[in-house]
């Protein structure tokens, strides 16, 4: 209701606001022209108007807006197609970062074809079985040896070959298909970690969207017992926008999932809405440091203060803290020197299939002996 009364502020006389369904609405603006000009002020206005922060029940909520623009006559001369139009210039918006606006542009609508296509073949990877796991070895820097591995999953399609997760994780969150494919996941990763050493666990990336799925905590009590994989091996990262969410919920699933044993961890932090009132909300078992940070850990003064910062919070919290994206020595001694307790990087190990995981495995026994 908020929303719409700012929207209303924002459009003059003759001007008209409709909420389409869920959180999106539509703006018909008369402008007596084709020119662009006047769909920009508009458009500019909204975004801020729209960021400002809100008073609900006694809470500040902040949001933020997205707008997709389309142009009478240029491109279309009816409803049904200028909003077709404008839903397209939308959804480039968001994908260049939200909080800004996009006109309809031509080659839109072929982008939108393939994105639909793309869709439709990851409908059906999962039952062809083109999805695989990868794992990248997380080492434990005091002890110099490998304590975890970081689950990842590839889509290995028959005609494009391997798409990189950045292509199809985004897509699969939009649709809520990452529910399947993280439940798949869940099951694999606790059935190939099963077959590893019993001081190795497997860490599993979870998405806010799968906290929306009121199973989830039984989809990983399931695939424990079906693998036969203790829960204290098994840890799941999230990140703080799963924090964002429906806070009492989520924070009920996360206890629920941390009393069977599970460990939880905080996936990068410090690029999102990072607050140290997660830390106090929540006993996390490790705060994982994002690789922009450690690539310019050397060169960059702010970057190190971050990892100093964080490393700290995790001494004094009793927090674990992994560095990711570690790919030189220097990076290495620098991480060590602050006293992250762990990393993980090309440096060690690209990600490797689940046979070859095995391998790095047996190296590592050798080295032992």
């Amino acid at each position: 209701m908020e929303v719409g009364r700012r929207l209303i502020s924002c459009v003059r006389e003759g001007d008209t606001v409709a909420r389409l369904g869920g959180d999106e609405f539509a703006i018909v603006q008369l402008c007596g022209t084709d020119e662009a000009n006047p769909a920009v002020s508009l458009a500019s206005r909204i975004v801020e108007e729209i960021s400002a922060p809100y008073v609900v029940g006694g809470h500040q909520l902040v949001i933020g807006a997205s707008v997709g623009i389309s142009l009478a006559p240029d491109d279309g001369r009816n409803p049904d197609e200028l909003l077709k139009k404008a839903d397209l210039a939308l959804y480039r918006a968001k994908a260049d970062g939200r909080g800004t606006y996009r006109f309809f542009e031509a080659g839109m609508d072929a982008r939108a074809q393939a994105r639909r296509l793309l869709e439709l073949d990851m409908r059906a990877a999962l039952p062809r079985g083109e999805f695989e796991m990868h794992y990248q070895p997380i080492r434990d820097l005091a002890a110099e040896k490998i304590v975890a591995c970081e689950a990842l999953v590839r889509w290995r399609h028959p005609l494009r070959g391997l798409i990189p997760p950045g292509n199809f994780i985004p897509l699969a969150e939009e649709t809520g298909l990452i529910v399947q494919i993280g439940e798949w996941v869940l099951r694999t990763a606790c059935r190939d970690a099963a077959a590893w050493p019993d001081d190795i666990g497997v860490a599993i990336n979870l998405s806010p969207v799968q906290f929306k799925d009121p199973n989830l905590v039984a989809h990983v009590m399931n695939a424990l017992a079906q693998s036969g994989l203790p829960a204290c091996r098994l840890e799941l990262e999230i990140t703080e926008s799963v924090l964002l969410q429906n806070s009492e919920a989520t924070l009920a699933t996360l206890h629920a999932l941390r009393t069977s044993g599970v460990r939880i961890s905080l996936d990068d932090f410090g690029t999102g809405y990072s607050s140290l009132s997660y830390l106090r909300s929540f006993p996390f078992d490790k705060i994982k440091i994002d690789r922009s940070f450690v690539e310019d850990v050397t060169s960059r003064d702010d970057s190190l203060a971050i990892v100093r910062a964080v490393t700290g919070l995790g001494r004094s919290l009793g927090i674990a803290t992994t560095a990711e994206g570690v790919e030189t020595p220097a990076q290495l001694e620098l991480l060590r020197r602050e006293g992250c307790t762990q990393a993980q990087g090309y440096l060690f190990s690209q990600p490797r299939p689940a046979a070859e995981i095995k391998k790095v495995f047996a190296q590592r026994e050798s080295a032992v002996a």
